[in-house]
């Protein structure tokens, strides 16, 4: 076939339109740009040989393989590396550990299986080059069986029924490949009843100024004043490492109230007056919408301020809330003051801090 033959063929008599010209096969035969066609088949080592294609098989399957087990080393490394621990490498300063770990194992994970499916398509899969002309968007009865019958042949050629071996480990990698996220997900907030309804306060514990990290008096708060404290143990070394977290349940607001500004009912305003020493009342620094610090007082009204989104709170009716989103009110902590004047806990917070999970019961 003569290289006009080969680039004039498939063409109509007359291609185009109104407006756009006519390209008729006498002008085609005058294009410097002829089509050249499609080069010469040339068949692959796997395709002539069997021992080629099981030796591809099998590094398939072994790509797949690594990448089952890098999903379940990831699994493995973000439950047993410490989220806390963390390393130094020059070049690269200080890296979280537990992080590291488990990307170089997600990321070695899917480097396998995308290298174990371009590694498929490139040795077992058919690479004959086709043409397709392109169609009206509309599709009818017809093209569909059409695409299906592609579809079918693409399955074929694709030997995902021909090699068990492939089709095997992929499916199992495939299975496994949404675990990571599971196992993750799982790890989104701790269970409430080992660490969302407990906090470090406990009877005796002192109430210490996180800014002079000494103890509150009582004689220190006066009526308009506001003061914060956290426990005296969230400054033991023991507790270092888990300072943040234990922070962010046991912070704590202090203010003075006189007893003729308390709302609410007669058992209510008794329960709230008890669980203070001559007024002075601690209640949770947390937002009981989405766990932000609440902070901004208003001591003419006693109304306590999120400023998140606007949830306020007031403290001279036990905490309830008057404005926004938050759902509960902010929980009272019960404090007395012992022998040297200092505020102490009573007890930890009688109900769970922070923002409103599933049935508290």
């Amino acid at each position: 076939m003569s290289d006009r033959d080969m680039s004039t063929d498939h063409l109509p008599e007359s291609v185009g339109g109104a407006g756009h010209g006519t390209l008729t096969k006498e002008a085609a035969a005058d294009d410097p740009f002829q089509d050249p066609g499609l080069p010469a088949y040339r068949p692959r080592v796997t395709d002539i040989d069997p021992k080629a294609a099981k030796r591809a098989e099998r590094q398939v399957a072994l790509l797949f393989l690594i990448a089952i087990a890098g999903l379940i080393a990831s699994m493995v490394c973000f439950t047993v590396v410490p989220n806390t621990k963390v390393g130094t490498f020059t070049g690269l300063g200080t890296l979280n550990m537990n992080n590291l770990a488990l990307g170089l194992c997600l990321g070695f994970a899917f480097l396998a299986l995308g290298g174990g499916a371009i590694h498929w398509a490139r040795t077992l899969m058919t690479d004959v080059d086709l043409v397709q002309e392109r169609h009206p968007m509309e599709s009818d009865t017809a093209f569909k069986a059409e695409a299906v019958s592609e579809w079918k042949k693409g399955v074929a050629d694709s030997g995902f029924a021909k090699y068990p071996l492939i089709r095997r480990s992929l499916l199992t990698a495939m299975l496994v490949l949404p675990l990571p996220a599971v196992w993750l997900l799982r790890d989104l907030g701790p269970m409430p009843k080992d660490k969302l309804r407990h906090t470090l306060w406990s009877e005796g514990q002192k109430l210490v100024n996180p800014n002079t990290k000494q103890p509150l008096k009582a004689e220190d708060i006066t009526v308009g004043t506001l003061a914060l404290a956290n426990p005296e143990v969230l400054y033991s070394p023991a507790e270092k490492e888990e300072f943040i977290d234990q922070l962010a349940k046991a912070a704590v607001l202090v203010v003075r109230l006189p007893q003729e500004a308390l709302k609410g009912s007669a058992a209510q305003k008794k329960k709230q007056w008890d669980w203070s020493v001559d007024g002075i009342m601690a209640f949770s620094k947390i937002c009981t919408h989405v766990g932000c610090p609440v902070a901004l007082y208003e001591q003419q009204t006693h109304h306590m301020l999120c400023p998140c989104h606007q949830s306020t709170f007031d403290l001279s009716d036990n905490g309830r809330v008057i404005f926004g989103p938050a759902a509960r009110s902010l929980p009272q902590l019960h404090i007395r003051v012992d022998p040297d004047g200092n505020l102490v806990a009573a007890s930890d917070f009688q109900e769970p801090v922070g923002p409103s999970y599933w049935e508290r019961g």
